[in-house]
């Protein structure tokens, strides 16, 4: 990666400085400038190479794991100066709007973790991840939205507790539902007749004659 010592445009300017800062953010890590670009070390080692000027931005990262992957991109080469064979892939960008960002990260996390101590990659590197990721934004739906789902809320009226009906909290238990058996009555006696009283009628004069004989 060979770099023209000249001022780059804005917008690359603005690109170089946030690659730059996302790879000072890992621990331990210095910034030199050898060969007149900038170079990002852990402990000695480097792991970025970054660099921009009018034609564009240049950058090389370490990729043990994606390399291959990477070099098919129409951007990309191995590394010169036979860093290539191992693993080295450099990355040429003419325009900020270019530079796909969020692939760039990845690369300096793998970079970062194949270079840094065990220690240092396993710990830091996934803290360092969660930093650059910016916090997730809660979405809002459109006011319309809002006020279709409040509409059923505000229409359906509060849930009242089950009653069961009067008829059955009166029903008759099923000892009160039986009516008490009622008394036989025999049938109705004659009532007697009273006695005729005897006749006290005075005998006539032929039973005296009778009772004369």
């Amino acid at each position: 990666m060979t770099l023209k010592p000249t001022k780059p445009k804005p917008d690359l300017g603005r690109a170089e400085q946030t690659i730059a800062d996302l790879a000072a953010a890992y621990p331990e890590v210095t910034e030199d400038r050898p060969w007149g670009h900038r170079a990002f070390k852990i402990r000695g080692k480097t792991f970025l190479f970054l660099g921009a000027d009018a034609e564009g931005l240049g950058l090389s990262v370490k990729l043990p794991e994606s390399g291959v992957m990477a070099l098919e991109l129409p951007f990309t080469e191995p590394t010169h100066y036979g860093l290539g064979k191992s693993g080295w892939v450099s990355a040429t960008f003419k325009s900020a709007k270019d530079i796909p960002m969020p692939l760039v990260k990845e690369w300096l996390d793998e970079s970062f973790r194949a270079i840094a101590p065990k220690k240092i990659a396993t710990q830091a590197a996934p803290q360092k991840m969660m930093q650059m990721i910016p916090p997730a934004r809660k979405t809002e739906r459109p006011d319309s939205a809002k006020k279709k789902s409040r509409a059923p809320t505000q229409l359906t009226p509060p849930a009242r507790k089950s009653e069961r009906p009067a008829f059955v909290k009166e029903s008759p238990t099923a000892n009160q539902m039986i009516p008490p058996p009622r008394r036989t009555q025999g049938p109705a006696r004659a009532k007697k007749k009273p006695a005729a009283a005897p006749s006290r009628r005075a005998p006539s004069n032929d039973g005296r004659a009778r009772a004369r004989k």
